[in-house]
This record gives C-alpha cells, sequence and structure tokens, in this order.
C-alpha cells in the first residue's frame, strides 16, 4: 500500500508573473509528490505567493496568516511558507512575526523550495532571499503536460527603470534576459503538450535583450521567431514600457500574424510634470507618438495601459491632463489605482495628496474608462474574430474563451466540445465585461 500524495495549497497574489511563478513552485514540489489542493483545510503544505506593489501588501499577507493559525493548531506538522516579493522585502521578519511560518524563499529562489521543504523536516526554518548567481529556470523540473490551450513564458525579469513608486527593481532585481535558446525549447515542449498561445512575460518584457545567434536579439526578433514554432497559433506579451518600444518589436505588430492584436502599456500619467517626478524618462507627446507608431504598423490594435491616481505633487491641472491623454488615446482597457507609497521608494516620503482628494480623482479616471472599454466592446458587435477557447461556461453547454483582442467570448455550443479549439466567432451582443458570439 503506497503513501497517500502530499496535498500543496497556493495562494497567489497580485501580477501574471506570480501566476506564472506559482505555476512553477506547483511542478517543482509536484516533482516530489505534491498534488495541489484548493482546500487549505486538508493541506500538508500551504504557500502564500505574495506581491508587493500596492499598499499594505504585507499586511495583508501577515493578516492571511493569521487565518491559518487554526489549521496549524489541528495539523502541527502542515508546513506553511511564504514566496515572492513580500518575503523577497520581509525575509526573516516574517518569522519573527509569525512564528507559525516555516520558510520563506524571496522571488527568485522558488528552484530551491523542494529543498528547503525538506529543511522543513528536519525542523529548520530556511530563509533564501539572496539573488541567486545560477539560472533557476534550468534547474526547475519540465514543465507537465496540461489541459489548458494557453501558457505563460517567462523570457525576462527584474527592472532597471526605478520609477519612484515602483518596488520591483528592489524586490526583482536588476534585468536579465532568459537566452534564446532556451526560451524556444520551453516553447516547442509547450507547443508539443497542447499549447496553442503563449504570453511572453517579464517585469519590462519589452526590454528583452537574450542571447540569440549573433549576439542580443530584441522582443521583436523573439517574437518572429517563436512565430515560426508549428502549431503556435497565438503570441502575447507583458509589462511593457514606452522607452522600450524598439521599432523592430513595432514593426512585428504589423507584419506578424501570430503577434495579437493587443498590448497593454503603462503611461501612469498624462502630466510632464508627473512624469518627471515619477522618474519616467518620457512625455505625454513622447506617449501618444509612439501610440500613433504602433496604430499605423497595426491599425486595429487595442491598447491597455495603467494609471495612478493622486501621486504625490499630482494637481488638478495634472490629473486633467491624465483624462486628457485617455481621451487622446481611446483605450479598450485600463487599470488605474490610488497611488500606494511602497518602503523604500523615492516617492515614499514626498508629501501625498489627500486621500478623498485621490479617490475623487480614481474614481473619475475610472468612469472614463469604463465608458471607452464599453464604446470598444460595442464595437466589436457584428465583427468576425478569432477566439481560443479554455473552459466550459456556467451554463449548460457555453463555451468561454478569448478573442484575439483578449475580450473574454461566450457561445453556445452544446454538441460540441470546443476546449482548446481556435474558432472564428460572430460577436452578436456585448455584457459589462465580456462579449457573446455565435460559431461561424
Amino acid at each position: 500500500m503506497t503513501d497517500a500524495p502530499k496535498k500543496l495549497h497556493i495562494k497567489t497574489y497580485g501580477c501574471q508573473m506570480n501566476v506564472y511563478d506559482s505555476e512553477r513552485m506547483a511542478e517543482a514540489m509536484g516533482a516530489q509528490g505534491y498534488q495541489l489542493t484548493d482546500d487549505p483545510a486538508e493541506a500538508d503544505m500551504v504557500l502564500l505567493n505574495t506581491c508587493h506593489i500596492r499598499e499594505k501588501a504585507a499586511e495583508k499577507v501577515y493578516s492571511d496568516l493569521g487565518r491559518l493559525r487554526p489549521f496549524k493548531e489541528a495539523k502541527p506538522d502542515l508546513k506553511i511558507g511564504v514566496a515572492g516579493c513580500v518575503a523577497q522585502a520581509e525575509g526573516a521578519e516574517i518569522m519573527r512575526r509569525m512564528p507559525l511560518v516555516d520558510l520563506v524563499v524571496g522571488s527568485q529562489n522558488y528552484h530551491r523550495l523542494p529543498e528547503m521543504v525538506a529543511a522543513t523536516e528536519r525542523g529548520e526554518k530556511p530563509v533564501d532571499t539572496e539573488f541567486p548567481t545560477e539560472d533557476r529556470f534550468e534547474l526547475l523540473p519540465e514543465r507537465p503536460a496540461s489541459n489548458r490551450p494557453t501558457a505563460f513564458l517567462t523570457v525576462q525579469e527584474g527592472c532597471d527603470k526605478f520609477c519612484a513608486f515602483c518596488v520591483v527593481p528592489y524586490t526583482r532585481g536588476a534585468e536579465i534576459s532568459r537566452p534564446v535558446a532556451r526560451i524556444m525549447a520551453e516553447a516547442e515542449k509547450l507547443v508539443a503538450k497542447g499549447v496553442k498561445e503563449i504570453t511572453l512575460l517579464g517585469q519590462n518584457v519589452n526590454g528583452y535583450h537574450g542571447e540569440g545567434q549573433g549576439g542580443a536579439w530584441g522582443l521583436g526578433r523573439l517574437v518572429r521567431e517563436l512565430a515560426r514554432i508549428e502549431g503556435l497559433e497565438r503570441i502575447r506579451y507583458t509589462t511593457s514600457h514606452p522607452n522600450d518600444m524598439a521599432d523592430d518589436l513595432i514593426e512585428a505588430h504589423g507584419a506578424e500574424a501570430k503577434l495579437m492584436p493587443y498590448l497593454h502599456l503603462p503611461v501612469q500619467s498624462g502630466s510632464d510634470r508627473i512624469l518627471k517626478l515619477m522618474n519616467r524618462h518620457h512625455t505625454a507627446e513622447d506617449y501618444l507618438r509612439l501610440i500613433e507608431r504602433i496604430r499605423a504598423a497595426r491599425p486595429d490594435i487595442m491598447l491597455s495601459s495603467d494609471f495612478i491616481a493622486g501621486f504625490p505633487g499630482e494637481s488638478d491641472a495634472d490629473h486633467q491632463a491624465s483624462l486628457d491623454l485617455i481621451r487622446a488615446v481611446g483605450y479598450g482597457a485600463a487599470f488605474s489605482f490610488k497611488y500606494s507609497p511602497r518602503p523604500g521608494t523615492p516617492a515614499a516620503n514626498r508629501e501625498g495628496v489627500a486621500s478623498e482628494v485621490a479617490d475623487a480623482r480614481l474614481q473619475e479616471l475610472q468612469a472614463l474608462i469604463t465608458a471607452q472599454q464599453h464604446a470598444a466592446q460595442e464595437a466589436m458587435v457584428g465583427r468576425e474574430v478569432g477566439v481560443l477557447f479554455e473552459k466550459p461556461g456556467r451554463l449548460p453547454g457555453q463555451w468561454v474563451g478569448k478573442s484575439d483582442y483578449l475580450q473574454a467570448v461566450h457561445v453556445s455550443a452544446p454538441a460540441e466540445n470546443l476546449q482548446g479549439t481556435l474558432r472564428k466567432v460572430r460577436i452578436t451582443a456585448s455584457a459589462p465585461n465580456s462579449l457573446a458570439g455565435e460559431l461561424l
């Protein structure tokens, strides 16, 4: 009689990079005999894969750790780990505040997770927040087959931009890019396992400069090389910086059919004064001219962005400049946040905007962005688009997938299994956050 497999529960906070990291941690632990569970009560190990972008991120982690205390009391052998950017920033302080934590592993070291778990079995409490010298991707187990037609693939990590509001350079380190050959090998294996769409990930993904044939490659050349993989139908990438939208990448949006017509390009503010205070090294006019060039290459491209409301020093005029930029661009989607001071960043100690003022500005930003999103969705009605179906919907016979433009699309097809198929769909209706269509 064999022992029952151990159960692993992972809670993921924040961005797509963390989703990818959680998948790789699950794979690393899966090679050690762990199976994922959605229920922390039945887990033998709980991992919190944390994000440090928003204010009070660390306090949220401590609050969630407090909720795990009854599980630890009921099952003393339960192992609790904290991973990701809060782990990177807080280190051993997490264990000092929360002795129930058994291990702390930073954002660059989760390839060491199995040996750290083994150390906890010996009664140790390991902490690793060093930036490794080895290529951790080469030390992780091969990615297993999945029934999902989409996958994330990290090509670049870290950031050298040092925006005044951002903690990423401190928690993820300097920019590094994976070699072309290793990215291609991983992509080919994913496609062989049924993946049809790959999203290339990086904190500053369009700053990619990985070693390839003849020297360093940019993201545009990498996209073209990936597009040659037979069976790979779609390529996306996120997240980008306006200063790294190189000519070859812009050209790829017009020339490469597999590169989807959707681009997330954060600008943060429409005010040149605020952009300078943010250390963004571009102006609003630079951004608008860049958008013109991108749309000239791919006229139907859908754009999204990030905006911060209430950055220290922001005036009513600065806020209006952001609204003006949003109106000038016309986004299909965007994310907006009230400024959150991050300890250790240059803006953290600056005098902030009154909370009620920042809240009002955020609501105004979001109202404009929502109106543009709804307009973009309404404009899709009657169009024919490609949809990659990922899963069944909530209704009987319903299937859900993503359009070329990354919009959720629902269709009714009770007689078909659309899982993993790429089909043409005519859009028939727009809902607040999705589209409805019919198969062609």
